[in-house]
């Protein structure tokens, strides 16, 4: 099937449906299509979508003359479509989608929290972004709420979230975080469990609230792109492209291709680092502490070479709306070039120990093992989704510049447990240096093309979508200018918002001491999902 012929049979069940669609397919958001439905079809218009096996993996609000208008996308390898409706802003009330579709339950809260959208038998209706920062009658999205907020006391303890209990013998809880003994980001997990074994996890998050959607509001494109940088630290470049993306597709333009390519060189380069940080993290946390020091060894000597590169050791600003604000010389590419076979002969022979390793099997064959249907219902992308078999990967599936002219498979598995998650990422690493291979030989043919970024043309009112393969996963960022060129409105899908409820569906019936492993396995980002 052609990657848009699908959408004319969606079109044909929204009528037999009798949904009213007003304007048809175009390119109002590229790169997807646009369907308007009615209000009071949103909810029938996921179930067809639904019906027809598309994966959600979106919604977002936008304040505008009076109403909220949602968005919601749904996708098919290669194509994706936008569901856009309006509400009233004294009567924001909707159906949910997170009965259809449960990977949108924390999204739609997110919504309801942020603008105050209420969406009608949604499964679950606590907050979640909100912690007790602002009353439930305020709004931080709506254009009355200050940007500096309203309360200028410090924010009291979140302690009153009503976690479900288990009731029956032997049934305990652990709680766990926010604060935890590394450096890693804040965050709530409460276990229950029986004995070892675990009976339900649930996830709180939500402590590091950013204000990002906020604060880009009034933003020119290179102040967006630089916040965009830093919605994940470790997913810099993959925020910063979707988001240049967007803005570049929102005013009409392309990037150079020698800017493209740089920017595909240094996505892989994050890839890299953090798959190889990962496969180290992940051993460690069963008793296998050579892996680490080995593995994040080599992370260490990468990172240094970003910083060579860029300035940065996360490659911070090196991309900017238009193209990139870096060059790769003759001299960088050979050094690059070595660096990649050094990097091949090293991995090599460690990639080989973590494969067969007996006290590395007993420990993570079985363990965490996240089912494909279950990854399906989510809509999981990235190694997670790739270990359970669903193969996602914009690189392939939304092909944009440099991939278009790149060939490599899509690792997949169907196992779903803690060890495909491991050789995903391992495969992963390999292919990503023999991408930069190839992209460093079209740099230096195209060593006269002058040029490494273009100005991005007035264009009042445009808006597009940013579609990006981070390391995690799939990025969606949206962007809509105002009059003035200037942001009107940013919304960052980071693939965490899928993983992390995949993580409390994976390990019940796992042990207590195993949710170490398997938490590092699926590595969702705090601050990625917490705009």
């Amino acid at each position: 099937m052609n990657r848009f012929e699908w959408l004319s049979g969606y079109l044909a069940e929204l009528e037999d449906e009798h949904i009213v669609v007003h304007s048809g397919s175009g390119e109002a958001l590229a790169p997807a299509h646009l369907l308007h439905v009615d209000p009071e079809d949103w909810a029938k218009a996921a179930v067809v979508a639904k019906n027809m096996d598309l994966r959600w993996a979106g919604i977002w609000g936008d304040e505008q003359a009076g109403e909220i208008v949602l968005s919601a996308v749904v996708a098919r390898p290669g194509a994706y479509l936008v569901l856009r409706t309006a509400v009233p802003l004294e009567r924001p009330q909707i159906a949910s989608h997170a009965a259809i579709y449960p990977g949108a339950n924390r999204m739609e809260r997110h919504l309801a929290d942020m603008l105050g959208v209420r969406f009608t038998d949604h499964p679950d209706g606590r907050r979640w972004t909100r912690h007790q920062a602002w009353d439930e009658s305020q709004y931080p999205l709506r254009s009355d709420f200050p940007l500096q907020g309203l309360n200028p006391k410090r924010t009291p303890a979140d302690s009153d979230y009503p976690f479900p209990p288990i009731q029956g013998s032997g049934v305990y809880e652990i709680p766990v975080g926010p604060v935890h003994a590394g450096t890693i980001e804040p965050g709530h997990f409460r276990f229950q469990a029986a004995g070892e074994p675990i009976l339900r996890v649930e996830e709180r998050l939500g402590y590091t609230h950013k204000g990002i959607e906020k604060i880009a509001v009034g933003r020119d494109a290179d102040g967006l792109a630089r916040i965009a940088g830093r919605i994940s630290g470790d997913s810099c470049v993959a925020h910063t492209w979707a988001a240049c993306q967007a803005l570049e597709r929102a005013c009409g333009t392309k990037p150079p291709e020698r800017a493209s390519l740089i920017r595909g060189l240094l996505c892989e380069r994050e890839r890299v680092a953090n798959h190889l940080g990962d496969i180290g993290s992940i051993c460690n946390d069963v008793g296998f502490s050579f892996a680490l020091m080995q593995c994040h060894a080599l992370r260490e000597q990468w990172l240094r070479r970003n910083l060579d590169l860029s300035g940065h050791r996360l490659m911070m600003n090196s991309l900017v709306p238009g193209g990139v604000a870096l060059d790769v010389d003759a001299g960088v590419i050979e050094t690059l070039r070595k660096d990649h076979a050094q990097l091949r002969a090293q991995i090599r022979p460690l990639f080989d120990i973590f494969d067969d390793h007996p006290s590395l099997e007993d420990r993570l064959l079985g363990t965490g093992r996240l089912s494909p249907e279950t990854a399906k219902m989510l809509g999981v992308s990235g190694y997670v989704g790739k270990a359970s078999g669903q193969a996602i990967d914009l690189r392939k599936d939304a092909l944009y510049a440099p991939y278009t002219r790149l060939q490599f498979n899509v690792a997949q598995s169907q196992a779903g447990d803690v060890a495909a998650r491991l050789a995903i990422r391992q495969e992963e690493v390999h292919s990503s240096l023999n991408l930069m291979d190839e992209m460093l030989g079209m740099l230096e043919r195209l060593k006269d093309q002058q040029g490494l970024h273009v100005d991005l043309p007035a264009r009042p009112g445009g808006e597009g979508l940013g579609l990006i393969d981070g390391w995690r996963g799939e990025i969606i960022s949206y962007v809509r200018l105002d009059r003035d060129c200037r942001v009107a409105r940013f919304f960052a899908r980071d693939p965490s918002w899928f993983t992390w409820p995949a993580l409390e569906q994976l390990l019940p019936g796992n042990i207590v001491p195993d949710f170490p492993v398997c938490n590092k396995s699926v590595n969702g980002s705090y601050s990625g999902h917490d705009l």
